[in-house]
């Protein structure tokens, strides 16, 4: 199998974007995960999928990757928010991996990122009946 139908055909979104943070390279599963097919998130900023309240945040954090060519989440997961084509909130997990040419140089950083939306949801259920059945004994 060729690598770049792995990246095309794969579940998890698989993303691109260059030093200024423009989408280069969106898979398959970017396009199930976020319902932008590739001629929508192709050429456009990664603004495209964060909330706007988080969008500041994340150009400081992808400037600093961008100077310094390290992220902690190359081998951390980060969990954070995202949003959809519909204006639906998400969340999403991911891991970020810094893109060099040849020569070194930083090109821009790849994302395999997966939607994890139910399982945080199921999560915050059985928080919520832990702390309902707590209260319940305390009583």
């Amino acid at each position: 199998m060729k690598r770049n139908q792995i990246v095309k055909e794969a579940h998890d979104a698989i993303t691109m974007a260059d030093r200024e943070g423009i989408i280069r390279l969106w898979n398959k599963g970017a396009a199930m995960v976020f319902s932008f097919g590739p001629a929508e998130a192709l050429g456009q900023s990664l603004h495209l999928i964060i909330p706007e309240n988080l969008q500041e945040r994340h150009d400081q954090g992808y400037r600093q990757v961008m100077q310094s060519g390290r992220s902690k989440y190359a081998a951390e997961l980060l969990a954070v928010p995202a949003i959809k084509k519909d204006g639906t909130k998400i969340s999403v997990e991911f891991t970020l991996i810094v893109i060099r040419d040849n020569q070194n140089k930083i090109l821009g950083a790849a994302a395999i990122i997966r939607d994890v939306t139910a399982r945080w949801g199921k999560d915050r259920a059985l928080q919520r009946r832990l702390a309902d059945l707590e209260a319940q004994f305390r009583r």
